[in-house]
């Protein structure tokens, strides 16, 4: 386990909290606690009552629901820095889909008290959740504009986008979900997501290495 002053930093390197002092920092810490989850656990449940904000520290998560015949749907994949739970803390509503965690992750986990009376002093944290919220809404319409206009080639290309990091001017995926989860996420089967990348490949989009993913520098989303 890190030294408190580590956790400290940590918390400090999240851009929800960038603009707070090391005395602010320390109050916060003290309010929050750090809790660890293996691979494959559940951290909330779609419906839980739960209010509480779970800020990632390391590892990956995945967001889903599941439909009434317990078909998953992939809402999104969430890395180190990112949070989620923030919609509970504000309005106090149960949880809106499931999260599980697909590596190893530490997390910090700030009650919906203690983080009103930080945003109660500090009205910068709150715009910050607020643009969160904005962009979150904002790509969700451009999913379902995705999943209705386009076919199913490009809405592959945006997920690949969507989770793709500059790494000294290219665009790489370090850890790909499977072509199962790809399938989930862009409402398509397992072979068809297959096939797909194999033509981009073929043509020069992509470069595929296990689970890592470059882009070439002709790849176009659809």
């Amino acid at each position: 386990m890190a030294a408190v002053s580590e956790k400290i930093e940590l918390l400090g390197g999240i851009p929800l909290f960038s603009g707070l002092t090391e005395s602010e920092l320390n109050t916060l810490f003290q309010h929050s606690s750090i809790r660890k989850y293996e691979k494959n656990t559940i951290v909330i449940n779609d419906g839980d009552d739960d209010s509480t904000l779970y800020v990632i520290i390391s590892g990956r998560v995945k967001v889903f629901l599941k439909d009434e015949n317990g078909k998953e749907v992939i809402l999104n994949h969430m890395v180190a820095g990112e949070y989620f739970g923030e919609l509970a803390l504000l309005e106090q509503v149960k949880r809106s889909a499931s999260v599980i965690t697909v590596q190893p992750c530490q997390f910090i986990i700030i009650t919906s008290t203690d983080f009103i009376r930080c945003v109660s002093t500090h009205h910068e944290i709150a715009l910050r959740v607020m643009r969160n919220m904005s962009a979150r809404l904002r790509d969700l319409s451009a999913e379902v504009k995705s999943l209705a206009l386009q076919d199913v080639s490009g809405r592959i290309s945006r997920v690949l986008l969507k989770l793709a990091q500059d790494r000294g001017g290219r665009l790489i995926i370090t850890e790909c979900p499977s072509r199962h989860n790809l399938a989930k996420m862009v409402g398509s089967s397992r072979e068809t997501v297959t096939r797909i990348l194999k033509d981009m490949e073929k043509r020069g989009c992509i470069t595929i290495s296990g689970r890592t993913i470059t882009f070439g520098s002709n790849f176009v989303a659809d």
